[in-house]
């Protein structure tokens, strides 16, 4: 079976090069030549742990090809993931696909777009008298864990009533089929509001858990353990509800931005989504606050963050509550520094130069008055904290993730202040 990927950002890469992974010929195609010569030499234009060896390995053995020529992979490919970043030019997309490849054939959408979307393109292609297959696959990444995301994931789910879309698709992630992971096959539009559903019950999740910890500081009450307590109860589960810094990503607020419009179009309100909305925008806001306690006052003081990315493991500062901070410790007059082992040019776009990046945490904490640790990289575990005690002008660390062994840091004579823990 001949299966295309068409795209040229996130989703695209990391989707052709995880299907050529499990030994299927795809060719990745956009028309956009620069992009995928790029990217066809592992030169990705975003960082993501694991995927460029991923792409590398699958070029040189043959499996992953790139090409500039969507009527030619139209014509070979039975399978074709649109894959987009953006559903702005999909339906010019899909009907292009179908009119060149003359011939029934499968396009699963993977691109994320509003409810409705998939049926709206199922009658543009009728009206043009085209017989391709739509089916609405939503695919659910998490910055920095793409390709363990793409090979163990939840669920597999075909918005579709296309039996032999079904079977053809099963066909292709039979690895994962085989492993028991479950498809579900539903109408299009429940495929299309799961992804978007999903994303708000995360940021809801992920809000409570804040609120708690900001409960947790004022009653002496620990918020880890209590994370850890919670998780354990199966009901609930561990994953997202770790208080911290609040929920950033790239798909993250258009997602939650695209329900509740929809929402809104239909009479409903959502008070709920509304509400975790607010509290993860507010939670830079309370890291500020804690900051500024720290330290009196951030007007003509230095203040080091360490990581910009929303998370580690990606230079995404889509939704960073680092950069957030940074942004605000600059409004009230302070000096910034900032180090983060990838996402500094991203950042910078952000910031507008008006931050001094260093090349290590070392040179980050040399001077400033508090230091924040916006971002988890595990490497920022193993710093040697006698160094930086030395180095800070304070010993004072606000820990956004509550990464660091408090009882350590207290020890050395550090100040140390982290999310919901006295």
């Amino acid at each position: 079976m001949h299966i295309g990927v068409y795209g040229s950002g996130y989703l695209s890469t990391v989707i052709s090069a995880c299907l050529a992974d499990f030994g299927t010929p795809v060719c990745c195609c956009h028309a956009d030549s620069s992009h995928i010569v790029e990217v066809a030499k592992g030169d990705i234009p975003f960082y993501e742990k694991n995927l460029q060896e991923v792409i590398r390995r699958n070029v040189r053995s043959g499996r992953l090809v790139y090409s500039t020529d969507p009527e030619d992979l139209a014509r070979k490919a039975q399978v074709i993931f649109l894959a987009e970043d953006s559903a702005q030019g999909l339906e010019e997309l899909v009907l292009r696909m179908a009119r060149a490849a003359g011939r029934v054939q499968v396009l699963s959408i993977v691109t994320p777009v509003r409810v409705g979307t998939t049926t709206a393109l199922e009658k543009a292609l009728k009206a043009n008298a085209l017989r391709s297959i739509l089916v609405c696959q939503p695919m659910f990444f998490t910055n920095g864990c793409a390709v363990e995301d793409f090979n163990w994931p939840d669920r597999i789910i075909l918005g579709t009533a296309s039996s032999e879309a079904v079977s053809a698709l099963k066909q292709i992630f039979h690895p994962l089929v085989m492993r028991g992971v479950p498809v579900l096959v539903t109408n299009y539009e429940t495929a299309e509001l799961t992804r978007e559903a999903t994303t708000a019950f995360v940021a809801t999740k992920i809000s409570f858990i804040n609120e708690i910890a900001s409960l947790c500081e004022h009653v002496r009450a620990d918020a880890v353990s209590l994370s850890l307590a919670l998780g354990l109860d199966k009901k609930i589960a561990p994953r997202c509800l770790q208080p911290g810094a609040g929920m950033g990503g790239i798909f993250a607020e258009t997602d939650m931005e695209s329900l509740t419009g929809l929402a809104r179009e239909n009479g409903v309100d959502l008070k709920i989504l509304s509400a975790a909305r607010e509290v993860n925008r507010s939670l830079a806001d309370r890291m500020f606050e804690k900051v500024s306690g720290a330290i009196d006052t951030v007007q003509n003081k230095d203040v080091g963050i360490l990581g910009l990315a929303f998370k580690p493991n990606t230079n995404s500062v889509a939704g960073s509550a680092s950069v957030q901070l940074a942004q605000n410790l600059l409004a009230k007059g302070a000096r910034v520094r900032a180090y983060d082992p990838v996402a500094i040019p991203e950042a910078r776009q952000q910031l507008n130069g008006m931050v001094k990046y260093c090349e290590s945490a070392y040179g980050v904490a040399e001077g400033v008055d508090a230091l924040v640790v916006g971002t988890g990289w595990p490497e920022f575990r193993t710093l040697d904290f006698g160094k930086i005690r030395h180095l800070l002008k304070r010993p004072i660390i606000i820990d956004t993730k509550n990464l660091l062994d408090s009882s350590r840091l207290r020890a050395m004579g550090f100040q140390y202040l982290g999310v919901g823990r006295k």
